[in-house]
Parts: structure tokens; sequence; C-alpha cells
């Protein structure tokens, strides 16, 4: 008997989203009846690059390191409820993922979990490097003479409801869309078919208003005097309420801060909508020129209007390669007279790099003087008529293949201590590993052949 209302939730709308926020979703959810899912969406290009590499260094990782505090909170909870999690915690590897669910339900004493996974995404495991860097770029930064380290597909909901069709309690993904999340559930409980546009389209909006979380439950929303938000330090996630005739209402989980207005969801709405009429999706041209909003209670917005189209017959392909070394010190000058030492700070750290030969370019900048949107050069904040007295903060940073440039220049500003202006403390620095990524697009015959899904077992 197919379903006429599904409940979907989500726990997490980024990697290190608030670890706790999933467990009001599924006491809510457990209130309801009918499917009721939970989906954690925490994976973007750049997570899943960085887990690629971790992967290459042990094949037992690549899942995304918050696969374990997000799903101990609410495992057994959903498995006593009857609620279904579809996460992409599977990042480089879902089967390692699966793996260590099942540890963690063993741990929890959790009996009978079943885990599927979604594969086929990795194009570099039936591509070879070279084929990849091939490919003309249509965005981003240029990989040619790199090292590729990884290569995904966005795949579609599709593969996400054949592995629902297992009967498992989680399935982990590695790249999908975010809203696959949301619309490979609901096209396993209502049957939905390949050219359904319109069903496709609402599905889609649903998994494009949950997939960040609390951003549509006045999380990011919120600017205090302007657009006041109650309760963001218990920020209620939101739940879709999605008919299978795809009519669609957006809430929250109970007992919890935050709110659902017309206003949240509309911009949650135009959150990374490149074009209204044609928002792109293996499953679904998504246009939502004609969405109409309308209050159904407190903290519920009825969505309705969402048209679909023939999607394209290409993904969309993230491809990472080796981006060198991040090198970013910082100093703190404070009290009176504190600007006119920051910038006699910095250029001094200007002078001494370009003099002992950095050819990478740095920037060097002061925090608290206007420094995010200002230029390279800083021509902002010398125009501007800041005050002399207060805090500012001096910021190098310079991105270079050469690791040693990257200490040099944390060197130099932590030589200001003694070397510099009077009164520098507060000194912090990092290296870190540099990933570029660039998008691509394929052919969706090949790698849609690969994509699989199956059961995992101890």
């Amino acid at each position: 008997m197919t379903a006429s209302t599904v409940y979907i939730g989500s726990g997490a709308g980024f990697a290190g989203d608030r670890i706790d926020a999933g467990l009001p979703v599924v006491e809510t959810l457990a209130r309801r009846d009918g499917p009721r899912y939970l989906i954690f969406e925490v994976m973007g290009e750049r997570t899943l690059a960085i887990a690629q590499r971790i992967k290459m260094r042990n094949p037992e990782l690549g899942y995304s390191p918050y696969l374990e505090p997000y799903l101990r909170g609410v495992l057994k909870a959903a498995k006593d409820a009857g609620v279904r999690i579809v996460a992409n915690l599977g990042n480089a590897n879902p089967l390692g993922g699966a793996k260590k669910t099942l540890e963690i339900a063993r741990e929890l004493g959790i009996e009978g979990l079943r885990v599927a996974v979604v594969l086929g995404d990795d194009l570099l495991g039936f591509m070879t490097a070279e084929d990849v860097a091939g490919l003309p770029t249509i965005e981003g930064v240029t990989i040619q003479g790199k090292e590729i380290v990884a290569a995904n597909a966005y795949l579609g909901a599709r593969p996400v409801a054949e592995a629902l069709t297992l009967g498992t309690d989680v399935v982990l993904v590695g790249r999908t869309t975010d809203a696959a999340l949301v619309l490979g559930p609901l096209i396993h409980e209502f049957g939905w078919t390949e050219d359904d546009w319109d069903r496709l389209a609402a599905g889609t909006l649903a998994g494009h208003l949950l997939e960040c979380g609390g951003q549509v439950t006045g999380g990011y929303f919120c600017d205090p005097g302007f657009k006041d938000v109650p309760g963001m330090d218990e920020l209620g996630f939101p739940i879709g309420e999605i008919g299978a005739d795809g009519s669609l209402v957006i809430t929250k989980a109970e007992n919890t801060g935050g709110l659902v207005t017309k206003a949240t969801v509309t911009e949650q709405i135009l959150y990374e909508m490149h074009d209204p009429a044609a928002y792109l999706t293996p499953d679904v041209a998504l246009d939502v020129t004609g969405v109409t909003l309308a209050d159904d209670g407190k903290d519920r917005v009825r969505v309705r209007g969402a048209k679909g189209h023939p999607p394209p017959e290409t993904l969309k392909v993230t491809v990472s390669a080796d981006g060198g070394w991040l090198g970013e010190a910082e100093l703190t000058y404070a009290g009176p007279n504190a600007l006119a030492r920051a910038n006699l700070a910095a250029d001094i750290v200007r002078k001494r790099l370009a003099s002992r030969g950095v050819i990478d370019p740095v920037r060097v900048e002061i925090v608290g003087a206007g420094a995010a949107f200002d230029n390279d050069a800083s021509d902002r904040q010398r125009g501007a008529n800041m005050p002399l007295d207060g805090e500012y903060r001096l910021r190098a940073a310079v991105r270079t293949a050469d690791k040693a440039t990257a200490q040099y220049v944390n060197d130099e500003v932590l030589s200001l201590f003694c070397s510099g202006p009077a009164g520098g403390g507060g000194y912090r620095c990092s290296i870190t590993g540099q990933v570029n990524t660039a998008s691509v697009l394929v052919p969706r015959g090949p790698v849609e052949a690969q994509a699989k899904a199956q059961e995992v077992t101890a």
C-alpha cells in the first residue's frame, strides 16, 4: 500500500553541524505515522577530496569523520522508532562507513541493524587520471599538470531508491546530489517514474529545502534587530512532510528553538540557485519560478508550484587535484595607536618577504580594519579613516607549492614579537595541505551504468 505522506527530517546540513540536532528530529518523527527518514548531508567538494587523501593513506578510512558522532547519537532511537537513515556520511569510502556503522550498532547493543551503500560515483574506479584530466573544465581552477586525487560524479536519486528496496535501516552514499538524499526515499515510497517531472521537481525542492539543516529554520537567516530568531541555542532542525502528489510542508522538530516562516523558506529556496528556471540535477531540471508559499500554522509553511523538465544528458563531476600548501599566521595589536603598529608590522612583513625572494602571492591584511572586503594590497583599508586605538589583528597568508615557503612566511610574522612594533601578542599559525577543485561534465550513461546498491554485512 502506497503511503500518503512521507516525513523526512534533517540531522545535519554540513560536516561539523551540531552533533545533537538529529535527536529531537527523530523524537518528533517517532510520533508520526507512515514512512519516516532522517538525512545527514555532510559532504562538500573539498571534504570529499580530503577524504580521498585519507583513504589513500588508510584504505579502511575515508568515510566522514563525523559518521560516528552523528550516528552514535541517534542510531538506537531511530532503529527503535523505525526511522530510516539516508546519509552521505560514506564520503570516499561508503563500504568502510557501513562497517563502522555496524560496529557502532554492536557497541550500542542494537540488534538486527542492516546497512546498504551506493557505489559508482568514483570515476577513477573505471577511468584513468589522464582521461579525467582531458575533460574540459566548466568552472573552478585549472587542473592541468596537477596530481588528480579524486573525480566524483554527482549521482541522482535512483540508486538511493534502489538501496532502500533492500530493506535496510541505513543507506550510506558517496557523491550524490544533496537533494537525492530526500528524493530517493520519495521515489522509493511513491514509485515516481523517471518522467514524472513535476513530482520529481517537488521532491528535489524538498531536498533543497532540507539539505542545509538549520538554515531553513532560522540559522544563518538570523540578524539581530532585523531578523530575530528565538532559541538559537537550541535551533530545531527541519522536517518535510511530502505527499504522493508532490505537496510539501516544511516544519521543524517539536520543542526546539528557531522558526519556519515564508522568509526563511524563501531564503533557502534561493540558496545556491544558479538558475531559478532550470536548477539542474541528474533527476530533473527544477523550475521554481512559479513556486508559492503559504502559512500552514505555527512554524509550518506549505510550498506549491514546483515544475520539472527533463534533466541534462551529462553529469557534473568534481575533480580534485593537489593544491599545495596554505600558510597562515596572525598577531594581535591592541590599545592606544594599535592600528599604526599593526600597519607597520604589515609593511615589515611585505618588505622582508619581497627582499628575500618569496615570489608566491602573499596576502597581508589587518583584520578589524575592513579586511573582509579589501584586496591583497589593502587599498580600501588604507583609504578608510579607521580609529588608531582599538584591537587589530595582523594576518599573513600564502598559497604555495613549497611547504618551506609557507613555514618561512609564518616565521616572519612570529619574528615580530621582538623585531617588530611594540605590543604584539596572541600569535597563531597553521600550514595545511590544499586541494584545488574543478567541475567537468561527462556523458551520464557510462557513469550511471557503474552505479549500484548493495547491503553490507559484518
